[in-house]
Order: structure tokens, then C-alpha cells, then sequence
């Protein structure tokens, strides 16, 4: 039995590869990803804000950006995509986060906290070191005052040392925080839940798809349905309007579920949400029919997977792109599961309209229209009539 497995794997050169590269690829591109993603930062807007709480805030995590504009913190942010805006109106601090990401909120809050601390130890410094240098020329002055009043016998009044100026203390701010999106609960869940939901329907849509079709193949059903008169483009709509209705039905179980189930909040329109998983799905139909005439059996159907989905979910924004390298970023335009989490996120947390996810939605189609054409293309391969 060994024998044979051996010589059945060894004679799979595409099984081989897939088995011994495939994990070379997971690995190298994990490696990039989180290599060029170490450095995070969140674009702050400040108004009137003192200048050295400014300096404290600042750090390599933190972009500054002054406003001179009197718009409203929320259409600030809203207009350049920042991640907070602070604003001082004597010894009060205003914050607005936009809290679609929750790390960059966290970055801003704690940054924020920690240049009050900052100011509050420098201040707390230089007042140590000043009282020390006035109590010692207080001690230089009281020693002298002394040496005065023993010579001075005849009870002339001696002039006593000066008192030493009175430090400023370091003003002691308070913070009121707004949010644009969510709210002070909001956790990283709820900035991944969106992505995740897109997702899911993806995989499982592909997985299903890919591996019905590649049944057919090796049973010898679609050979037969092939050597009737019945157009390619009829088998390929024939295939994808049968399992679509599947699909269909399984993105609706998995949109509803998480809205209910998790209880999310939903700032846009839910048939946006549908649309966007519907279109999703479509894509992964086509996709995994694609795919599936590539692979010669199940085993290899899934092995598929590495190579094809796994990245996408990378790229669909659990990992920001912008964070990325600069040479990793343009790949995330080729992932349509980028497109599908970009628009879900917009619609779930910022309450995009149709208008704002048009243009993701209609790369989506191009996506289906390419995969749907490569489809009639490979189907000559199996005609035999």
C-alpha cells in the first residue's frame, strides 16, 4: 500500500505542487504582509490645539494634519478620511473619531493619553528642578542673612531673601469623545464582521461549485450533456442558474444570521448588503467552475484553496492596504473579495449609499463577465461532438 501511494503521488506532479509550494507561497506572502505592516498610522486632524500638546500627541503612529477650516469635525473626517479630529476650546478637548477601525482608534486615544501624561511629567519635572535650584539660593541667602545679623549688633533690620517666582502649573485637560461610526462599545469585532460576512459566502460558494462541477466531469455527466446539441453558454448559465439558486439561499442564511444573531449595527440600506453578496457569490460560481477544470479530483479541488481564497481574505482589508508595501498593494485590485469587503464595510459602518459602492460593484461584474467567458472557453476542452 505504501508502494502504491507513493508511485499514485509521485505521478501527480500537480498534487506535488500544490502540496510542497503552496505552503512556500502562504508562508512568503505572510511574511510581506506583516513585515510591511508594522507601522501603523492614523491621520489626526487638530483645530486651536495647543502647540505642545501637539508635539506630545505626535509620534510615528500618529499623522498630524492642522485644520483652518470651521466645517464640522464629522465632515472633516468624512471629506479627507481621517482617522479623528481634536479641538481645544480653552481647557477643553473635543475628539471625534471616526471608530470604523478600531486600532486606529486605539492608536489616537492612547496617544492622546499619553501626551497628557507627558506634559503633566515635564511640568512636574521642571518644577522639581526649580524649587531645588530656589531652595538653594534660599540656603546661599539665609547663610548670608545670618553672617549680617551676627554682626549686626545694633539691631539694624536686615533685609530677608526674596521669595522665589511662582511656577505655572500644567494645564490639566478635559477630554469629551465623539463617535462617527459605532460607539464607545464597538470592539475589533465589529470592524471585521463585514469582511468576514463577505467572506464566508465567497469560500463556501467556490468550494461548493468548484466540486459539483468537477463531479459532473468525473462521472461522466457533463461528457454526455455535452454531446447533445446544447450550446456551451447554455450548459455554463445551465450550471450557474442551478447552483446559484443554492447560493442565493446560503447568502441570505449568512447575512441574516449575522445581523440578527450578532446583533450588529447597520448604518446603510440592507438590500446593499444582499446586493453585495449576491454579486459575491456569483463570483465565486464562476470562479470555482473555472477552477474546478484545472483540477483532476476533490482532493485536489481543495488543494486549490491555498492558492486561490486564502489570499483573498488577506487582501480584503483585515490587513489594511494602505499599510501595506508598495508593491503589495496593487495585488489587493486584483482580488475581488477586496472589492465585496471594501463595499460591505462602507454600507455596515459608514452607511454608504448605492451611489458610493457602484464603482466596486461594477468591477464585481467585470469579474463575473472575465470568469464567465474563460468558463465557454475551457468547455471546448471537454467537447467532444
Amino acid at each position: 500500500m505504501i508502494k502504491r501511494i507513493l508511485t499514485e503521488m509521485l505521478r501527480d506532479k500537480r498534487t506535488l505542487a500544490l502540496m510542497f509550494i503552496a505552503p512556500l507561497f502562504i508562508l512568503s506572502l505572510l511574511y510581506f504582509l506583516f513585515q510591511s505592516n508594522t507601522d501603523q498610522t492614523a491621520a489626526l486632524g487638530v483645530r486651536n490645539v495647543d502647540t505642545t500638546l501637539v508635539k506630545a500627541v505626535n509620534n510615528k503612529h500618529v499623522k498630524i494634519h492642522q485644520i483652518s477650516s470651521d466645517k464640522s469635525a464629522e465632515t472633516i473626517i468624512r471629506d479627507h478620511d481621517y482617522a479623528g479630529v481634536l479641538s481645544q476650546n480653552g481647557d477643553h478637548l473635543t475628539l471625534t473619531l471616526q471608530n470604523s477601525d478600531q486600532s486606529k482608534t486605539a492608536i489616537l486615544k492612547q496617544s492622546l493619553q499619553k501626551g497628557q501624561i507627558e506634559l503633566k511629567s515635564k511640568a512636574a519635572r521642571t518644577v522639581i528642578k526649580t524649587q531645588a535650584k530656589a531652595l538653594k539660593k534660599m540656603q546661599v541667602a539665609l547663610a548670608a542673612v545670618t553672617r549680617q545679623m551676627g554682626r549686626a549688633g545694633n539691631g539694624r533690620q536686615v533685609a530677608q531673601p526674596a521669595a522665589g517666582k511662582q511656577l505655572k502649573a500644567a494645564p490639566s485637560y478635559t477630554v469629551t469623545t465623539h463617535y462617527l461610526y459605532g460607539s464607545s462599545n464597538s470592539t475589533y469585532f465589529n470592524t471585521l464582521l463585514p469582511i468576514l460576512i463577505g467572506f464566508v459566502v465567497f469560500f463556501f460558494v467556490f468550494l461548493i461549485s468548484g466540486i459539483a462541477l468537477l463531479r459532473e466531469r468525473t462521472t461522466g455527466t457533463l461528457n454526455r450533456l455535452l454531446a447533445t446539441p446544447i450550446k456551451r453558454g447554455e450548459v455554463i448559465m445551465g450550471y450557474l442558474s442551478g447552483y446559484g439558486i443554492f447560493a442565493l439561499i446560503q447568502t441570505l442564511l449568512v447575512v441574516l444570521f449575522t445581523i440578527y444573531v450578532f446583533n450588529i449595527q447597520i448604518l446603510g440600506n440592507i438590500w446593499n448588503i444582499f446586493l453585495i453578496n449576491i454579486l459575491l457569490a456569483v463570483v465565486a460560481l464562476t470562479l470555482g467552475l473555472l477552477i474546478s477544470t484545472f483540477a483532476s479530483s476533490e482532493f485536489q479541488m481543495v488543494q486549490f484553496i491555498p492558492i486561490v481564497v486564502i489570499p483573498q481574505i488577506f487582501f480584503s482589508g483585515i490587513i489594511p492596504v494602505n499599510q501595506m508595501a508598495d508593491w503589495l498593494q496593487p495585488v489587493a485590485k486584483i482580488m475581488p473579495l477586496y472589492y465585496g469587503a471594501q463595499s460591505m464595510s462602507d454600507v455596515i459602518q459608514k452607511g454608504a449609499t448605492i451611489g458610493d459602492i457602484a464603482p466596486s460593484l461594477g468591477i464585481l461584474l467585470i469579474f463575473v463577465v472575465v470568469f464567465l467567458v474563460l468558463n465557454m472557453l475551457s468547455m471546448r476542452h471537454y467537447r467532444q461532438v
